[in-house]
C-alpha cells in the first residue's frame, strides 16, 4: 500500500499533464498538481504515521523549488532538472555512505532482510551510485533533445523501468551470495 501511496504525486502529475490538448499547458498544470499532491502526501503520511518520510520531504522540496521556478519564469527546463537533481542527490548520499558510518546505505536499507558479505554490499552500493549518475545524465539528455511529452514519458516510464530492471539485476546478483552465506552458517 505504501508503494502505491509513494506514486500518488506522479500519477496526479500524469493525469494533469495529459488532460489539456496543448502539452505546453499540460506541463504547467502538471507542476501545480504535483506540488499540491506532494503536500497532501506529506500531510496524510504524517496524520497516519505521526512522522515524516524523508524521501517525501526531499522530493517535495525539489518539486517546490524547481517547479516553482518553472511556473514563475515560465521555463519548463527547471522542472525537467528535478529527476536529475534527485538522482544525483541519491548518488552523493550513497557515495557518502561508503565513507560515513559503519555500513553503506544499501546495507542499512536491506540488511534486516538479506545477509551477504561486506564486499557485496560495497559493490552494490557503488553500483547504485553509478546508476543514479547515469539516470540523471540520461534525464538531462532527454530533456534537452526531445519534446516535453517525450521527456514526461521517459521520466515516468523510462526511468522507472530502468530502476526496476536495475533492481532485478541487483537481486539476481545478490542471490548468488545469499545461498553462500546461508551455507556458511550451517
Amino acid at each position: 500500500m505504501k508503494f502505491l501511496f509513494d506514486f500518488f504525486p506522479l500519477v496526479a502529475f500524469l493525469i494533469a499533464f495529459y488532460y489539456p490538448e496543448n502539452r505546453e499547458q499540460g506541463i504547467y498544470l502538471g507542476i501545480q498538481v504535483i506540488i499540491i499532491a506532494s503536500a497532501i502526501q506529506i500531510l496524510v503520511y504524517w496524520l497516519v504515521a505521526r512522522k515524516f518520510e524523508k524521501m517525501h520531504i526531499i522530493t517535495f522540496a525539489l518539486t517546490l523549488v524547481l517547479g516553482g521556478a518553472t511556473l514563475i519564469l515560465h521555463d519548463e527546463l527547471f522542472f525537467k532538472w528535478k529527476p536529475t537533481a534527485v538522482n544525483w542527490l541519491f548518488a552523493l548520499v550513497f557515495l557518502g555512505s561508503q565513507f560515513i558510518g559503519h555500513k553503506p546505505i544499501i546495507r542499512r536499507m536491506m540488511d534486516h532482510a538479506i545477509s551477504v558479505p561486506d564486499e557485496v554490499w560495497n559493490k552494490l552500493n557503488l553500483c547504485w551510485v553509478c546508476f543514479f549518475i547515469v539516470s540523471g545524465a540520461a534525464n538531462i539528455y532527454v530533456a534537452y533533445n526531445f519534446s516535453t511529452e517525450f521527456w514526461a514519458n521517459f521520466k515516468v516510464f523510462g526511468l522507472l523501468g530502468l530502476t526496476f530492471i536495475f533492481a532485478i539485476g541487483q537481486a539476481v546478483y545478490m542471490s548468488r551470495f545469499i545461498s553462500e552465506v546461508e551455507e556458511e552458517k550451517k
